[in-house]
This record gives structure tokens, C-alpha cells and sequence, in this order.
């Protein structure tokens, strides 16, 4: 596909006609799973080592620190960066540019995180990691409207939803069998994902946008980077809250899993990369088989919403799995449920998304910032009021899920709104 003439950005009819090739669609999701790698690992594992070693007698309140700003950054910078992609009218292309950035960026950031030697310094490491990933990642959100035709969404929106635990447990492994080296445990990752990045950009039929057609950008513009009226855009206001309350437990589990088995299940701190890395394995294998099958499925009875509320539904049951888990085979069963549930929401859901996107043709990286607002914004808000749950309940984990549960339960009903899709 490197040698394909690039089109213009503004014909969107023109540029869903063809149907995405499989080389195209394992190459964008190996780019997809290259970049959770590097930026998922750190908050199920690294960043919880990284402050037990820095500041081991105020855990908790450092990693919800260093999470919640970093997610304030994810917050700014995948809207900020979408609006530019749109905007870009490089030579070569439109998307290709934040591809090689982020990867480049994000690689810096690690290493800032591995070698860190306070608190600090280890914040500054992972705001970097999030603003420069999260380049990348509105890069590729937009690769997908850009792209993929309507009738090939839901597949490739299944592929995209494996990339996600694949990146999970393939970065777990690497730092647990990398737990020797800090830098290799960061950084073998990034390189990873920078490859990945670097091949779909070798292959990518990328837009070139003239320079005549990009629109004007002031203080209106920018601001307007991360709103979109909900009263005018209903459909996508309902998908948006769904999306956000739905990792707002999310956000807990990955964020708190490390310091839940430590302090609820007894697991001592050498132990919890070993163990995050068979739930991982475990949720990834659920997750690999049901996304697949999710969206394909979709695509073929031409339904979405079905999908994701009953997957938000049996997410939420899971959490309650964790919360009450007398073990961590429980807690392995927990993460199994939510494993079928997360496959089956990430493959029909995105294509659901894109489905009801306002403005695809001028403004599609913008919008999915926007809409990856609902995926970063729970990183910053919930280590923020998980804190004080904890403090309420007397360091109860179990309240702490329960609450998370709650969120997704109604992440299930916020999606039945939407009426622009079955």
C-alpha cells in the first residue's frame, strides 16, 4: 500500500469507497498494540514499583499523584494534538508526522521514569510519556475514520480492542522478566512500540492536506478542541458519557489492582508483577476470542448497541468479582468476566463511535480527541476521589470496586439513549 497516490483530506465519500486490505489492518493493529505496551505497563506495574522504591511510606497518595497529572496531561494533549493532525499539511501527510513524534516522545519519557530519583522527576517522566503518546494515539484514532470504511468498522474495531490487552500482557511480561534492569524494564517497550510505528508509517496511504484547505485556528479553535455541543450532537454526547463512565472503573482496576493485592490479598510487593502478568494473560485470552467475535458479529446483524450495553453490564458484574475476591484465584475469575465483557465493548464501541462522529470529513481527529477525553479524564478524576473512598471505608479495597462497579453498571444505560444506530 506504501506506493498508493495520497488523497486529498476533504472527500470523505471518495476515501471510504475501497475496502482495507488485511496487511493494512494487522499493521495499524500492531501499531495499536506497540503503543499500549509502552504506555499500559507502567500504570498496572512500573509507576506502583517505581513509588514503592521512591517513597514507600506514602504510596498510595505519591501514585495517585504521578497517575492523576499524567492523565491531566493525556486530558490536554489527545484533543490538542487531534486538532493539529487535521491541521498538519506536512509533505508527509497528515497523520505520519505524530506517528514518528509520539513514538520518539513517549520513548523520552520512559527513560525519564527509569531513571528517576524522586517523586518529582518521576512525574515529570510519566507527564512527557502521556502528552507524547497520547500524540500518537489521536494519530491513530484518526487513521481509523480516515480509512476504514463503515462496513469494515466493526471488524477492524475488533482488532484494535485485542491490541489492547496484547499490549497489556506483552509490556507485563517484559517487565517481569526485565525486573533486573529498570531501563530495560521501561525501555525495551518503547523501542517496540516506536517500530511499530515506524512500519505503518512506511506503509500508510496517509491524506496530505493543501494548504489552502486547512481552516483557521485561534483561541475559538482551540478551545473548541475539547467541546462539542451535546444538545446539537446528542448521540455522541450519550457514547461519550458511556465511554467515560465505563473507564472510570477501568481506571480503578488498572490503576489500584498492584496495591489491592498487596495490602487486601496478602501478596507480597516481588510477587505483584507475577501475578498482574497471569490476569493479564488471563484477561487478554478472553479478551483476543470475544473481540473478534464481538465485532465481526456486529458487523454482520449491523447492531451495536446491544453489544456494548451487555458488555458494560457483565464489566460491572465483574468488578464485583474483584471487590469481594477471598483469593486470587477469584481475583483471576474477576479479571476472566472482565475480559469477555472489555472485548466485547472495545470491538463495538469504537465502531459505534465513528459511526455517530460529527464532522468525519474536516475534523475526525479532533473529534475522537474529544472523545478520548472519556478515556483519560477517569485516570485523573478517580485517583483523585479514591483517596478519600479509601479513607471513608478504612482502607477497604472492596468498597473502593464496588464504587468503580457502580460507574460501569451505568456506563450499561447511558448508551440506550443513542439514536443514531441499532
Amino acid at each position: 500500500m506504501r506506493g498508493l497516490p495520497q488523497g486529498t483530506a476533504t472527500a470523505d465519500t471518495t476515501r471510504h469507497a475501497r475496502q482495507v486490505g488485511w496487511l493494512f489492518i494487522v499493521i495499524y493493529g500492531m501499531a495499536y498494540t506497540g503503543l499500549w505496551m509502552a504506555l499500559l505497563p507502567p500504570i498496572l506495574t512500573g509507576l506502583t514499583m517505581r513509588v514503592h522504591e521512591l517513597a514507600p511510606a506514602h504510596a498510595t497518595g505519591s501514585l495517585s499523584l504521578v497517575v492523576g497529572v499524567g492523565a491531566l496531561m493525556a486530558l490536554f494533549g489527545n484533543p490538542f494534538f487531534g486538532r493539529l493532525s487535521d491541521r498538519t499539511t506536512s509533505r508527509f501527510g497528515m497523520r505520519r508526522p505524530w506517528l514518528i513524534a509520539g513514538a520518539l516522545g513517549g520513548a523520552v519519557g520512559l527513560a525519564v521514569i527509569a531513571t528517576a530519583v524522586s517523586i518529582p522527576q518521576l512525574l515529570l517522566g510519566w507527564c512527557i510519556t502521556q502528552l507524547a503518546y497520547n500524540a500518537e494515539l489521536a494519530a491513530l484514532a484518526a487513521i481509523f475514520a480516515d480509512q476504514v470504511p463503515a462496513t469494515q468498522r466493526g471488524t477492524v474495531s475488533g482488532i484494535v480492542g485485542i491490541s489492547l490487552p496484547l499490549g497489556m500482557i506483552g509490556g507485563t511480561f517484559l517487565m517481569q522478566a526485565l525486573a533486573d534492569s529498570t531501563l530495560a524494564m521501561f525501555l525495551v517497550s518503547a523501542v517496540i512500540a516506536l517500530a511499530s510505528a515506524l512500519i505503518l508509517v512506511w506503509m500508510l496511504p496517509d491524506h496530505r492536506l493543501a494548504a489552502t484547505q486547512r481552516l483557521p485556528y485561534g483561541w475559538r479553535e482551540f478551545l473548541g478542541s475539547y467541546w462539542i455541543n451535546p444538545l446539537r450532537f446528542p448521540d455522541f454526547a450519550w457514547a461519550w458519557s458511556s465511554r467515560f463512565l465505563l473507564y472510570a472503573g477501568i481506571a480503578v482496576l488498572m490503576t489500584y489492582q498492584g496495591l489491592y493485592l498487596i495490602h487486601q490479598l496478602g501478596c507480597a510487593p516481588t510477587d505483584v508483577p507475577r501475578r498482574i502478568f497471569l490476569a493479564t494473560l488471563v484477561q487478554f485470552c478472553m479478551v483476543a476470542i470475544f473481540s473478534a467475535l464481538g465485532g465481526g458479529l456486529s458487523d454482520a446483524v449491523g447492531r451495536r448497541k446491544v453489544f456494548v450495553s451487555g458488555a458494560a453490564a457483565v464489566y460491572a458484574l465483574a468488578l464485583l468479582i474483584i471487590a469481594f475476591a477471598a483469593s486470587f484465584r477469584w481475583f483471576l475469575a474477576g479479571m476472566a468476566i472482565g475480559g469477555i465483557a472489555q472485548g466485547v465493548y472495545l470491538a463495538t464501541d469504537l465502531a459505534l463511535v465513528t459511526d455517530v462522529l460529527p464532522q468525519r470529513e474536516t475534523h475526525a481527529a479532533r473529534n475522537l480527541g474529544i472523545f478520548n477525553i472519556a478515556n483519560v479524564m477517569p485516570q485523573s478524576l478517580m485517583p483523585a476521589v479514591a483517596p478519600g473512598i479509601l479513607l471513608v471505608s478504612g482502607g477497604s479495597y472492596t468498597a473502593l470496586f464496588v464504587v468503580a462497579a457502580m460507574f460501569v453498571a451505568l456506563s450499561a444505560w447511558a448508551i440506550l439513549p443513542v439514536r443514531g444506530v441499532k
